[in-house]
């Protein structure tokens, strides 16, 4: 079954694809939902969305996760924990096998765009074994308009997904069935033996970072809205479960895009279309965009709890896991554009889940400061996310998004300088986790006081304000602002043990420090002076 006229048979044929079952090419949503449905891979919920499981694999994996070895790509990657080298001809052996895999059964093609901006945008096909994902990927990456776009699409990054087809750790040189692939030389991406659907978003935005940052445009895994005349930008930073959707994600100012963008000479622009918000006991009074969205035709709900009878979703429901995921067209949102494109940022928010009780709940930041908090990426790992992550754990992640970045770290710092610099951008740190005391002592800051921060941020509401130094990090901590209890702003003031606090945040110092040396060689000075005082 073929999708409109393109000869797409012929193009597969080409790349190696022989024998195939039907091609469902650019099949849109409704198409895409009766075949999820008829072929048993989800379920249809109350009010529209589709209900799907992802298995043994619940979140990203890793460890799973490799580069190519190959000549063009050699010299630039930053190699090391986070990306792992394969050798070539295991990439190849691999594919052949997925080529012979594939023989006879049915699959499913979609053509789209990542990169809102014309200037930027690259052709990107997304080949599934699987109807459900190739929904996800028209869900989360931007779809073409017109005919004539979709005869003469011709992608740059493809990705062929499958996740019943398993590798042979012992053959392969991968560590489990699962593996994801990436050859950045062929602009080629394998993924195999996992269902999880955001392997496929992270694999597209992981070649952006390694292809973007050459173009001097930054590549940034955040989120970005901003006021309805326009003029105001606001850039959030953060992993996920900091609050980077749903800190964005408010009535009162539009969203550009709710997780990956780049920072043009032009402005920022949305790389995808759509969103991947995490709804683990999602809210209707507090995040009622977004819980909307779960309650809508076009919705991919992973993992959430459901009646089979009633077809009711139970959002509070963790025992699959903490990373329940809603996918959905950004359209889906009342307060989203789809240009997805807007001038440079007036702010840029770094978001942090502190698990210790030690930041504040906001700190402004010299262009030093931010540059440094920027190469730290202090958050903590949020259950779920990641597998056999149960708590929230401790990390230092480069850029706010090490798992993802292909370049090293200080081409991404380079960049972000630039950019603030030039076009004089006010930082600040907001801290989403624990104030004054650690986890397991104090409940997580409410998303209602965190929202009235940002709306101060963003509306100047600490202008006049007076602000004081923080002894050891340096950041300057706010005295008071309007409507909000000015001992909360500043961690010292409402910890239940300041001795504690103090042992706590001297530690958390000297994380920063040691975490800091592998950028100490090619970091500015006034970078080097923003690292905390011991």
């Amino acid at each position: 079954m073929l999708f409109n006229r393109k000869d797409i048979r012929g193009e597969l044929e080409k790349e190696g694809f022989k024998n195939l079952g039907n091609i469902f090419w650019n099949a849109p949503t409704p198409i895409l939902y009766e075949e999820a449905i008829r072929r048993r891979e989800g379920h249809l919920a109350h009010l529209g969305p589709l209900v799907v499981r992802t298995g043994h694999h619940v979140g990203r994996s890793p460890k799973d996760r490799f580069i190519v070895r190959e000549p063009s790509s050699m010299e630039k990657v930053w190699w090391g924990d986070v990306n792992i080298g394969i050798e070539e001809d295991r990439f190849n052996n691999l594919l052949y096998r997925l080529q012979a895999y594939l023989q006879t059964k049915d699959i499913f093609v979609q053509d789209c765009y990542a990169g809102a901006d014309p200037k930027y945008r690259i052709p990107v096909r997304v080949i599934t074994e699987t109807a459900w994902h190739n929904l996800f990927a028209r869900n989360m990456f931007i779809q073409m308009k017109s005919e004539d776009e979709i005869e003469t699409h011709k992608p740059k990054f493809t990705v062929i997904q499958s996740p019943r087809f398993h590798a042979l750790p012992e053959v392969d040189g991968t560590t489990s069935e699962a593996f994801i692939l990436l050859h950045l030389g062929r602009n080629l991406v394998l993924i195999g033996g996992t269902s999880y659907a955001g392997e496929i978003k992270k694999s597209i935005f992981t070649m952006l970072n390694y292809v973007y940052p050459q173009e001097e445009v930054l590549s940034m895994h955040c989120s970005v809205n901003m006021s309805e005349d326009g003029e105001d930008v606001a850039v959030f930073f953060g992993l996920s479960g900091t609050g980077k959707t749903t800190l964005s994600s408010t009535p009162d100012r539009i969203l550009i895009g709710d997780d990956e963008h780049g920072w043009s000479e032009n402005g920022v622009f949305n790389f995808e279309g759509g969103c991947y918000a995490k709804v683990i006991r999602l809210s209707k009074e507090d995040e009622p965009e977004i819980y909307e969205c779960t309650r809508k035709f076009g919705t991919i709900l992973e993992n959430v709890s459901m009646d089979l009878i009633s077809r009711r979703l139970d959002l509070n429901d963790d025992s699959l896991t903490e990373n329940t995921r809603a996918a959905y067209p950004i359209s889906h949102l009342p307060n989203a554009t789809r240009k997805g494109m807007c001038g440079h940022p007036k702010n840029v928010i770094m978001l942090t889940y502190d698990a210790f009780g030690v930041m504040p709940p906001v700190a402004r930041l010299s262009i030093g400061q931010a540059v440094f908090h920027f190469l730290s990426g202090y958050t903590a790992k949020v259950a779920g996310t990641e597998i056999g992550v149960k708590e929230p754990q401790a990390t230092f992640s480069a850029c706010f998004g090490a798992p993802f970045m292909a370049l090293p770290p200080s081409v991404y710092a380079r960049l972000f300088m630039e950019k603030i610099k030039r076009h004089r951008v006010q930082c600040w740190l907001i801290n989403t986790g624990n104030i004054g005391d650690p986890y397991g002592k104090t409940k997580r800051i409410s998303i209602e006081f965190t929202r009235k921060i940002v709306r101060a941020v963003l509306n100047n509401g600490f202008e006049g304000i007076g602000f004081k130094d923080d002894p050891i990090f340096g950041f300057q901590i706010p005295e008071g602002c309007d409507g909000i209890d000015s001992n909360i702003l500043d961690p010292r003031r409402c910890t239940t043990d300041l001795e504690d606090y103090e042992k706590r945040a001297k530690r958390l110092a000297q994380d920063f420090i040691s975490n800091f040396k592998a950028y100490e060689k090619e970091a500015p000075e006034e970078v080097l002076a923003a690292k905390p005082r011991l």
